[in-house]
This record gives structure tokens, C-alpha cells and sequence, in this order.
């Protein structure tokens, strides 16, 4: 990961590269510490598996339980998502730029994703989503972000009203 993001600061390359190399971690024998496996009955969870000491990058164990699903929110920065166990939806919004605040988002689709799949969920220029656990098992997800994810200034969406509220995620802590 390093390499990939010392290399080039086209966001386009990097999430390209980091894909392969989340589908090649995804199709190995690789296994999660099981306690950055473990979902929470009141909200999903964000895992640091690594973050990167100059806040370049870095890799999270995200968790759903069954029937759990984010806000609307946006990134601030490139992001890659392997599905490690479970099944997520997605619900993808167009990113509404500055002159369009106060109007409600434009759905821009649904994908579900699978054990083993891999997508860039979010770029500079497209990165508003929300997503939901679906089927009988927690959703477990392996991202890599452009970012200290935990740590940055987000967005938060209302998609009937366009209204938008800042936050920071943080992190969870293994037994949270």
C-alpha cells in the first residue's frame, strides 16, 4: 500500500492498484484477527487495522450486523472496499456540488456486493453513499482510504432535503 500511494497521487491509479490487491487479499487464505470481526447490536463499527503515520492512508475492518445501515455520507477522499463476509447494499447518490445544497440528493443506483467483491466506493469527485447489511449474517468489510478515515471531517447527507451536517466517525475500540 505504501508504494501504491508514494507512486502517484492520481486518485484514479490508486484506487485501481488498491483494488487489485484487495481482490488478490480477499481470493488468499488471508483471516481477520477475530476481534476486528465482531459487530455491534447498536451501530456498525470501524475497526483500524492500520493508519498510515503520516495520515496518507489507511486500512479499516468495518462491521454491519444484520439489518444495519449508515446515514448518507460522503468521504473527502478515495476509498476501496473488499467485502470480506456478508453482503452489503449500496445506495449511491450523485455528489451535489456547492450551488446545490438544499435540494434533495439524485439516486444514482444500488449494487449489492458480495463475499470476495471488490469496488472503489468513493473518489474526490464521487463519494456519497449510504449502506446497509443485507441477508442472515453480519456484513464485514475490509476499506483502504486515501485518509485517516476516523479521523477526518465528513459529511452527513439528508437525501430528501439535501441538508448536510459535518461529522467525524472515529474509531471503534476492539471490545466496543
Amino acid at each position: 500500500m505504501d508504494l501504491v500511494v508514494r507512486t502517484t497521487d492520481d486518485q484514479y491509479e490508486i484506487t485501481k492498484r488498491v483494488a487489485e490487491l484487495l481482490s488478490a487479499l480477499l481470493a488468499s487464505d488471508y483471516q481477520l484477527p477475530p476481534e476486528f470481526t465482531r459487530a455491534s447490536e447498536e451501530h456498525h463499527v470501524n475497526y483500524p487495522l492500520y493508519i498510515d503515520p503520516d495520515d496518507g492512508w489507511c486500512v479499516a475492518s468495518v462491521v454491519w450486523n444484520v439489518g444495519q445501515r449508515t446515514p448518507v455520507h460522503g468521504h473527502e477522499t478515495w476509498g476501496v472496499v473488499g467485502i470480506y463476509a456478508g453482503a452489503e447494499r449500496e445506495f449511491r447518490y450523485v455528489k451535489p456540488t456547492a450551488t446545490e445544497t438544499g435540494t434533495p440528493l439524485t439516486p444514482a443506483g444500488e449494487q449489492v456486493w458480495e463475499r470476495g467483491r471488490v469496488t472503489v466506493c468513493c473518489t474526490t469527485d464521487d463519494d456519497v453513499h449510504a449502506v446497509a447489511a443485507v441477508g442472515n449474517v453480519p456484513t464485514i468489510g475490509i476499506h483502504v482510504y486515501g485518509a485517516d478515515i476516523g479521523s477526518i471531517e465528513r459529511q452527513l447527507y439528508d437525501p430528501a432535503t439535501g441538508a448536510v451536517q459535518r461529522f467525524v466517525s472515529g474509531w471503534n475500540a476492539v471490545g466496543d
